[in-house]
């Protein structure tokens, strides 16, 4: 793992701080063409950038960004013909992809740019060293961030540093996101360490993994003591996309203010009796195993061998009497939208 270092509280870029003639003359190649991958190449095209896809001939990705209007080349060809090259595959393919045909391609003082400091940071994909590397990791899945762009806007995202070989790094990732509109919203700069090893433990602690469990242990609480599934799917799913909403527009008291007198002192006293400091330590070695790649050796290994645990849980989970109760009353609101 990369030795760098907290320097304290994060700066925050603007317009004003990025200069997109920077990209003046560049050509990028944008490696994968998912959610991320098109969202980003489209943004940077409509901006005014050349863009060319780089993809695995034959995939069922080729004809959608021909389509789209892109020059699509080999994986090979477009690293080569790039000044950047956005390294867009998923996480566990970004190794043999880098190794097997970027690599071999890189002249000196290209650019190789990540939107995630997975394969970076724990050692997957080591660039060499007279290669500008950077990351600019926006803040929302690919839909959202190209629907904020077609607004006139952006969404936020973060901007980071591993290696400054030419002196322009950070000018080249600033000018990709301002050519996003990231800049428009705020961009904020950490390093590559601080991105991937933040963005796994939210993932499990909270936004995925705790809050998923949490939902899943209310709902079976309700149904063992004899309530109905119906309603215990309303009280621990169905409005938590209410409370969300108040809590995201504008923060945690936000949504004090917007609830019940009821909830309010019901929530207050008993929220930290349930997550206690019990949580809170279970927690800490959530991010233990994220900071000494406990986890990333894991999921490694998993994909490496077919993701069969991973399958295991998604099945289960798939199963779950929530997912079937949810189905049957989110066609109750299908309706009522017809109806309207």
């Amino acid at each position: 793992m990369s030795k760098e270092k907290e320097n304290g509280k994060a700066r925050v870029y603007h317009d004003k701080d990025a200069d997109l003639g920077v990209l003046d003359g560049k050509r990028i190649s944008v490696i994968g063409y998912g959610i991320q991958g098109s969202a980003q190449a489209l943004c940077l095209r409509d901006s005014g950038l050349d863009v060319s896809i780089g993809l695995r001939e034959g995939g069922g990705s080729w004809k959608r960004a021909e389509k789209d209007g892109f020059k699509v080349l080999p994986v090979p060809e477009a690293a080569k013909r790039a000044d950047i090259v956005m390294l867009l595959a998923p996480d566990m393919a970004q190794k043999q992809i880098y190794y097997d045909h970027i690599e071999k391609n890189l002249d000196p003082g290209d650019a190789l740019y990540f939107s995630h400091g997975f394969c970076v940071t724990y050692g997957l994909v080591r660039p060499p060293e007279n290669a500008d590397v950077i990351m600019v990791a926006p803040k929302s899945p690919g839909p959202k961030l190209r629907e904020a762009y077609l607004e006139g806007f952006g969404v936020p995202a973060l901007l980071a540093v591993h290696q400054d070989y030419t002196g322009q790094a950070k000018a080249k990732g600033l000018a990709l996101a301002k050519a996003m509109g990231f800049t428009r919203a705020g961009v904020v700069e950490c390093t590559f360490d601080q991105e991937t090893l933040s963005d796994l433990f939210g993932e499990q602690a909270v936004l995925c993994g705790g809050v998923t469990e949490l939902i899943k242990a209310g709902f079976e609480t309700l149904v063992e003591d004899g309530f109905p599934p119906e309603l215990a799917y309303f009280e621990c799913l169905h409005e938590l996309k209410l409370i969300v909403d108040l809590i995201w527009s504008g923060g945690l008291e936000n949504m004090w203010s917007h609830v019940s007198e009821t909830a309010r002192y019901g929530g207050r006293t008993r929220g930290r009796f349930l997550i206690d400091e019990g949580v809170r330590q279970r927690m800490r070695k959530l991010l233990a195993d994220v900071k000494d790649g406990t986890f990333a050796h894991e999921w490694i290994v998993e994909h490496s061998i077919g993701c069969p645990k991973f399958e295991m849980l998604r099945r289960i989970g798939s199963e779950h009497p929530i997912e079937k109760v949810g189905a049957e009353i989110r066609k109750m609101f299908e309706k009522e939208d017809k109806r309207g």
